[in-house]
């Protein structure tokens, strides 16, 4: 009910910022309330005949008006709870001592001051004027018990109804401040449980799209990978149908040959069928080999580590991804360079993981130097180097490209997932970061160096146990 009364004496300040507001309510609700209660009790005191109690509790009332101009002209809340506190106090230990002192039915009342200030402003303040109500309570015993005696300002025979209305007025405001703090923790309460399950929800969703770039950057792997593969199984297609044609056409001829009765060039003939037979029959099988070792990779389960040819897992990878960039860009043209250490032998990988990340950076590799070449600089050779080599309780891969480089105030980044160099829809900003999850996964280090403008090295260290 007092909500448009509040908020034209919140500061400006309190708008952005959640406690702050919250505590600014509370104190101006205080303030309305003591002041109520502050002219309530000038009526007390003059039915009580008590003119002590009208003139301080007037000087209260006019100090919580104070302190709505101060909250006004955007004091500091914690300062108007001070000077609150203290005009109350003030106002309650005058009282007090010309009510009777320790027998004034307004003693109980210095408790208030210091329980409002712990709900409204915190326990710091809080603890502060716990302190100052109970020196002021131990001053008003030890002057009771050595002997003082303190007047009693007010006609005797209103002690009842001054009694009772005193302490029922502490009640009373200590319950409606309380009444109204509970209700500001509530509505607290319920705005965290909202925003908590806002937040949930933003998470759920951004948790289902990074799912599903991560399912994309591996669609693209496996695109790239594919139009590799298809080039790898042209080649011998190719020859298989070269040669076939050409044995049909041989075929042909014989039949021509044959009524002839020429039996050496019959023989010539089949000799050369024969030849072209053999040669199918590789070139199917190298088809077939190509096949069968994709399909013992897609049957390998993902991580599951066996015993693994590294160099020529390394090899099968940098021809596929060569490939499967010429069939994007038949312009493309690139120097390969190799340099495999023949002492590594077979490594305990998994070799389809290991195969994903060799792929994405010789393939990063590859459009760093493209970018290069496009910028048409003179004299320019794109080169990839890929090397291997045998340390002593590790393997090394080197992939090193002579591109446009990684400048140095985003090095540090490139591994953080969704952050890419390449222009809009080129690059999720998956692939770096799925690589370094993977080789961390296998127990290796991932790590690049670059400088702008002459290349980038990446290193994958991979342990041998």
């Amino acid at each position: 009910m007092f909500s448009k009364t509040i908020l034209r004496f919140l500061p400006k300040i309190a708008i952005g910022d959640r406690d702050y507001k919250r505590r600014s309510k509370l104190i101006t609700l205080a303030v309305i309330i003591t002041g109520i209660f502050a002219l309530f009790y000038v009526g007390v005191s003059w039915i009580a005949e008590y003119p002590m109690g009208i003139k301080y509790m007037l000087i209260c009332f006019f100090g919580d008006v104070i302190a709505f101009v101060l909250l006004k002209n955007k004091t500091n809340i914690y300062v108007v709870a001070n000077l609150f506190a203290l005009n109350g106090t003030v106002a309650i230990l005058a009282c007090t001592y010309y009510s009777g002192g320790i027998e004034s039915p307004v003693f109980p009342w210095l408790v208030e001051t210091p329980i409002i200030l712990l709900l409204i402003a915190g326990k710091k303040i809080g603890y502060i004027w716990v302190s100052v109500s109970l020196g002021f309570a131990a001053v008003f015993g030890i002057l009771q018990y050595s002997g003082y005696v303190y007047p009693k300002a007010y006609n005797r025979t209103n002690d009842t109804f001054f009694f009772l209305t005193c302490n029922i007025g502490l009640v009373l405001i200590i319950f409606s401040i309380s009444l109204i703090f509970e209700n500001f923790r509530i509505a607290a309460y319920n705005e965290i449980s909202r925003q908590k399950d806002e937040i949930q929800a933003t998470l759920s969703e951004l948790k289902a799209t990074q799912n599903q770039l991560i399912q994309s950057e591996k669609m693209a792997s496996l695109g790239e990978l594919t139009a590799g593969i298809a080039h790898e199984i042209q080649n011998p297609l190719n020859f298989v149908n070269n040669f076939s044609e050409v044995n049909i056409e041989l075929i042909e001829e014989m039949k021509e040959q044959l009524p002839s009765g020429d039996i050496q060039n019959i023989m010539a003939l089949a000799n050369d069928i024969v030849e072209n037979e053999k040669k199918i029959n590789h070139h199917g099988k190298r088809a077939d080999n190509i096949v069968k070792g994709m399909l013992q990779h897609s049957r390998s389960n993902i991580g599951t580590k066996e015993p693994t040819n590294l160099n020529g897992l390394t090899n099968e990878y940098l021809k596929l991804a060569y490939h499967g960039m010429r069939g994007k860009d038949k312009m493309f043209n690139v120097t390969l360079i190799t340099d495999f250490d023949t002492n590594i032998g077979n490594i305990l990988i998994a070799p389809q993981e290991i195969g994903r990340v060799i792929i994405n950076l010789i393939n990063n590799a590859f459009y760093a130097v493209n970018e290069k070449k496009n910028a048409d600089i003179q004299l320019f050779e794109p080169t990839v180097t890929i090397k291997t080599q045998k340390m002593s309780d590790k393997v090394l891969i080197t992939i090193q490209d002579n591109g446009v480089g990684i400048p140095q105030k985003i090095i540090d980044k490139i591994f953080q997932p969704f952050f890419t160099t390449k222009p809009t829809g080129q690059g999720t900003g998956l692939g770096l970061s799925l690589s370094y999850d993977i080789i961390k996964a296998q127990g290796g280090i991932l790590y690049v160096t670059s400088e702008e403008g002459i290349g980038s090295s990446f290193f994958i260290e991979l342990p041998l146990v």
